[in-house]
């Protein structure tokens, strides 16, 4: 099969494209700098310069595909310029959908999130859960924006799957996950929030998600690729029995973190912050919960994902690695 992919040079997408190209399809990348991306060169992967932003770099690569992954996002939390975040994020998946309309594309998987369900509060979501209010930060609300535009083409009968992840890790990442476990190894994760929890997947497990919705996914419908639910502090505790560094003893509640994330309100519009101290981030970590479940994935798509520990256990050890002796 021939797929096109966006995003490929990201986490979630990189991993995608390896996968297609190791199970024999011929891929075709759109990438904003091919030379950054030898790597999937090296695999086979067709390397195409373009951008989600500007349609017509990607209507010629896109033509007589046989479907299409668009994974490609903007996820920031706590950054001063939010700009780039309706451009890729919504604009850049209408233009995705737009083109596989105009061109026939025969099916597509589009990348969403649980965060565009914002904070669940502790309740385990489902597919036909439906949040309708303000978000938390404004990658959950580009997100679900899109999320909008994707369930729209969906309805009016574009071919497309959505799936949804939850909190990605794994060797290679380069988020806000990868910074909490690598300040977390060296021992600069003074605190930790009480409550806060994520669906924890494995990257791998998450691009094997989008071939099975591929493959196996009914057009119209959401698919929770999420990963089995765990607050930090657990996932710590978990982290702290696989390598003997100790986890933060100190829990922050989510009331103090709401407070410091209203302080941080009128500091910040004058006065550079630190992503992890503004008060975006701070309100994003304040025991919110962005949990679902993934039942009706298991069901349809017959997706298994790795359990935390084992998970755990190979992204330590190689962000150990890549730290070196301490």
């Amino acid at each position: 099969m021939k797929y096109f992919v966006t995003g490929a040079t990201g986490f979630v997408g990189g991993r995608l494209a390896r996968q297609l190209a190791d199970a024999g399809h011929e891929v075709i990348a759109l990438v904003r700098s091919p030379s950054k991306a030898d790597d999937l060169a090296k695999r086979g992967v067709h390397l195409i310069a373009g951008d989600v932003t500007d349609r017509d770099s990607m209507r010629a690569p896109m033509r007589d595909v046989d479907g299409v992954f668009h994974v490609a996002g903007w996820y920031k939390i706590g950054v001063r310029d939010t700009r780039p975040g309706r451009a890729t994020n919504v604009d850049g998946t209408r233009n995705v959908l737009e083109l596989m309309r105009e061109l026939g594309v025969a099916k597509g998987v589009y990348t969403s999130t649980l965060a565009v369900n914002s904070d669940t509060h502790g309740v385990l979501v489902d597919e036909s859960y439906r949040y309708h209010g303000p978000h938390l930060s404004e990658y959950d609300r580009t997100k679900a924006l899109a999320h909008d535009v994707a369930e729209t083409f969906a309805r009016r009968g574009l071919p497309l799957v959505i799936v949804q992840p939850g909190l990605i890790y794994g060797p290679g990442d380069a988020g806000p996950s990868h910074d909490l476990l690598v300040n977390y190894l060296k021992r600069k994760l003074p605190v930790v929030p009480r409550r806060t929890a994520f669906c924890w997947a494995h990257v791998d497990d998450i691009a094997n998600g989008h071939l099975r919705a591929m493959e196996l996914g009914r057009a119209g419908e959401n698919y929770y690729v999420c990963g089995p639910p765990h607050t930090l502090v657990d996932a710590l505790a978990i982290a702290e029995r696989l390598t003997g560094v100790p986890a933060p003893r100190v829990t922050v509640a989510p009331a103090l973190l709401k407070a410091m994330s209203t302080l941080m309100r009128p500091i910040e519009r004058v006065v550079p912050v630190p992503a992890n101290y503004s008060s975006e981030y701070l309100r994003v970590s304040a025991g919110v919960t962005y949990i679902g479940s993934n039942a009706k994935a298991r069901a349809t798509l017959g997706w298994i994902p790795r359990d935390l520990e084992t998970g755990l256990a190979e992204t330590l050890e190689h962000e150990k690695a890549t730290l070196g002796p301490r």
